[in-house]
């Protein structure tokens, strides 16, 4: 074979690769997970993206079950949940109450 020929071989298919979707709700299966997560998305000083967290953590914990104790509609929990939702600082109190955590406020480093 001359120095600027190449060799001609059989084409392998290629493989398929698959990716399965990223869910942070199936890695909170912990209070200390619960915690970690909440105190990141504080951190972010984001309220959307503290609200998706929230979201995260009451899906990890079934939605329907915490519809039930929160004595709402699973669809309308979804939804206050959802990215652009807007619950009521009532409805995120009564969730944090019944994941067992309460808000306590710090001053701010300076």
């Amino acid at each position: 074979m001359r120095r600027n020929e190449t060799m001609k071989t059989a084409a392998k298919p290629k493989e398929k690769i698959t990716f399965s979707k990223y869910d942070p709700a199936e890695y909170i299966n912990t209070k200390d997970a619960v915690i970690a997560f909440l105190e990141r998305a504080i951190e972010e000083n984001d309220p959307d993206f503290l609200l998706r967290t929230i979201g995260h953590i009451a899906r990890s914990k079934g939605m329907t079950q915490i519809a039930k104790e929160l004595n709402v509609d699973r669809v309308g929990l979804y939804k206050s949940l959802a990215p652009d939702g807007n619950p009521s600082f009532k409805t995120v109190f009564k969730l944090l109450d019944l994941l067992g955590l309460r808000l306590k406020l710090e001053p701010k480093s300076a």
